[in-house]
């Protein structure tokens, strides 16, 4: 058999980088639940219909099909299922499916993997992990959720012990006020163009403002200065109000994004900075919308996005009553952070197994008796495995050494010796009461250089 060719956009970690996952992951899932969330999970596919109804990702849905499938059905049909490519769309649906069991407002995380078919690059796969917190409520969402989740991201992420990060916040009824105020007709594609100005930078989107979103040369240049407007604090109000355009919706976006920015101040400082060329290409949003940069790091885009979002879930009863359940969310890319992680060396484990212990086997006939040590050990939530195979005591050293494993027991009537590799230390040991220092425990994460 040949050896297999790596699939591009589809990560697997080596065991060391699992570990540093796992503490990200853990460290975001203690987080959210300290603070009230709680889990759920959702099934990995959507209608395709419900999919598409969700923003401009038709072209990066990977649909379900059975092999065995009509061959004759080449396009997709309204009731094929799609892999979901956020867990916001997965969310809407579970809080209708189940509005008359769920407690109001309800605060859930979800940490689970999602697919697009994009074409793969650094921080962009097609199969990758996110972590999300939202907050829905039936009929009105208060407004202090649009402050208090970006400040719950801020605490999971600040204890990773990664650079510090910035949340980039807009407010989408600012852009489309604006939009409507220059008297510009297709405002969702001015939105989605807008949005892609980190990526292709202001040139070429000013060209597609005008070659595919209708706009004229003036108003493409009216967008761009207003996606020119940045501030940590709330003056950003008086400069989009300088260009002298008007429109209540654009009015009452500013107020809104205003008190956002100052109420999150009071907390911490810094952390929100009001960026008008944030936009969020899908379209389910409604009001605030987030994007978070890793400082020093900004080339690797959002990290962490989300926003505000009024309509995404609706129902209608039998008597034509309509009942909406708005809700605010953020969504960390807990797989583009990680590539960011491992292939920087941001965060290293100590060892790449969790092994505390390695019990010297000293020939196969003292098997039995190792594994009666190892055991004894595991029994105090001691990491410990036995020697693959009885070599000479210098190899299984070097075996041990090698996988960072910090002790190797020598066994012997009685108990044995237990050696540190670190300092070549070794001294005698009974298995049922020696316990090695608390950080030997189990692999440590080490910051590494930024």
């Amino acid at each position: 058999m040949k050896k297999p060719t790596p699939l591009s956009g589809f990560p697997e970690w080596l065991p060391g980088d699992r570990i540093v996952e796992q503490y990200v992951l853990d460290r975001l899932r203690s987080t959210f639940e300290l603070h009230g969330f709680a889990s759920i999970e959702t099934r990995a596919v959507e209608p395709l219909e419900q999919l598409l109804a969700k923003g401009e990702t038709d072209k990066e849905i990977y649909l379900l099909r059975r092999l065995q499938a009509d061959p004759t059905a080449a396009e997709p049909s309204a009731g094929d299922l799609g892999l979901h490519f956020d867990l916001t769309v997965p969310f809407a649906r579970y809080v209708l499916e189940n509005s008359g069991r769920l407690r109001f407002p309800f605060r859930r995380y979800q940490i689970q993997r999602a697919w697009r078919g994009e074409r793969p690059q650094e921080g962009r796969y097609r199969e990758f992990t996110q972590a999300d917190i939202d907050v829905v409520n039936r009929g009105e969402l208060a407004f202090h959720y649009e402050v208090e989740l970006p400040l719950v991201v801020a605490d999971a992420l600040s204890g990773l012990g990664l650079p510090p990060i910035r949340i980039q916040t807009n407010n989408r009824k600012i852009a489309e006020g604006f939009y409507r105020g220059l008297e510009i007709k297709d405002v969702q594609a001015v939105l989605r163009t807008v949005d892609k100005l980190d990526k292709i930078g202001p040139a070429r989107v000013r060209a597609a403002l005008v070659e595919t979103a209708g706009c004229t040369p003036a108003q493409a240049d009216a967008c761009l200065a207003l996606a020119d407007i940045a501030s940590p604090d709330a003056s950003f109000a008086d400069r989009v109000r300088a260009l002298g355009v008007t429109d209540p919706l654009l009015d009452e976006g500013l107020e809104e994004l205003t008190r956002v920015v100052e109420t999150a101040a009071e907390d911490a400082p810094g952390l929100l900075v009001a960026d008008m060329r944030i936009a969020r290409g899908l379209d389910y949003y409604t009001g605030t919308v987030y994007e978070t940069v890793l400082t020093g790091h900004e080339d690797l885009g959002s990290i962490c996005s989300g926003g505000r979002y009024d309509a995404l879930a609706t129902e209608t009863s039998a008597d034509g009553k309509t009942t909406s359940y708005p809700g605010v969310g953020l969504s960390v890319g807990v797989t583009r952070l990680l590539g960011r992680i491992v292939g920087r060396r941001l965060l290293t484990a100590s060892r790449e197994v969790p092994t505390c212990v390695l019990v010297a086997l000293p020939n196969e006939d003292a098997r039995r008796d190792c594994m009666r040590i190892a055991a004894a050990l595991r029994r105090r939530g001691i990491a410990t495995e036995v020697a693959p195979e009885a070599s000479k005591y210098g190899k299984q050293i070097k075996f041990a050494d090698r996988r960072g494993i910090p002790y190797v027991w020598f066994p012997q009537a009685g108990g044995g010796e237990v050696r540190d590799l670190r300092s070549g230390e070794q001294r005698p040991a009974d298995p049922e009461t020696w316990t090695p220092p608390e950080e030997d425990l189990r692999p440590r994460i080490v910051e590494g250089a930024v």
